[in-house]
């Protein structure tokens, strides 16, 4: 592996665009080939084996591609398999997991609602994380599937209809003093989340953590990329869709 040789990122579908953005905000020198998994989203409803199934077809066309290392810009796919995939492959392959840590560490018996898929919620990995913190803080579960394909049909700006979706989800659990966002496709709904709710909740995401695990972990290994300006190669198994990964970067781009 090489210095120049680019970063693999891949979602269940337009999600991982978020992390991209950071990716490409953080480490700008970084080449990155980004898959989105559209023909197949979503993945919150599928079983853990046609979940992996997915993941290890979309990695091995990664690894074919020379990438130094994979991000799994998908906590549903994350919870799946990522330790399979980790045995599999001699790359680092970082995963993603709600930003749960950080929301209880903002202070003592925090409020917090985990908004993210059905699969994330219900599987043993986040069962495991919310252990470590549930005696001491308050945590619900909100899952979201509709603010994923939200994203996924480009509905972003039916201003209406997602002020109205929001506002549902926010009114399970009004009270909360933080709102993880663990569904990299949630990202998109930070500013408007934030005019219907102000300074009173904080917002988390596990987008930058995971930017910063990725540079550690590259400067380890001495495949930091520290000339040029970084490209981005958008590909998705559902024909078109590359145009809408484009155009979602580019609102990310305009919302800095």
């Amino acid at each position: 592996m090489q210095t120049k040789d680019p970063i693999g990122v891949f979602d269940s579908g337009m999600g991982g665009v978020t992390v991209v953005h950071t990716l490409h905000r953080l480490l700008p020198h970084e080449d990155i080939l980004f898959v989105g998994d559209s023909k197949y989203n979503p993945y919150g409803t599928k079983t853990k084996a046609e979940i992996t199934v997915r993941c290890i077809s979309i990695c091995d066309a990664l690894i074919q591609r020379g990438v130094k290392a994979i991000v799994i810009a998908c906590n549903t796919a994350t919870s799946a398999c990522v330790p399979l995939l980790r045995e599999r492959y001699d790359i680092d392959i970082i995963g993603m997991e709600p930003a749960l840590k950080p929301a209880c560490e903002a202070g003592p018996h925090q409020k917090i609602a985990v908004w993210a898929t059905n699969f994330t919620l219900k599987e043993k990995k986040f069962a495991d994380l919310m252990q470590r913190f549930e005696n001491e803080h308050t945590i619900y579960k909100e899952p979201c599937p509709d603010l994923v394909q939200l994203v996924e049909q480009d509905r972003l700006d039916q201003k209406d209809e997602i002020d109205t979706a929001l506002r549902a989800h926010i009114a399970h659990h009004p009270d909360v003093d933080s709102i993880v966002l663990g569904c990299t496709h949630y990202v998109f709904y930070r500013q408007v989340l934030t005019e219907i709710l102000g300074s009173r909740v904080r917002l988390i995401d596990g987008n930058e953590g995971t930017v910063l695990h990725v540079k550690d972990l590259l400067a380890q290994k001495n495949l930091l990329n520290s000339s040029g300006t970084g490209q981005i190669e958008w590909k998705d198994t559902l024909a078109g869709k590359e145009a809408l990964c484009r155009s979602l970067f580019e609102r990310l781009e305009e919302s800095k």
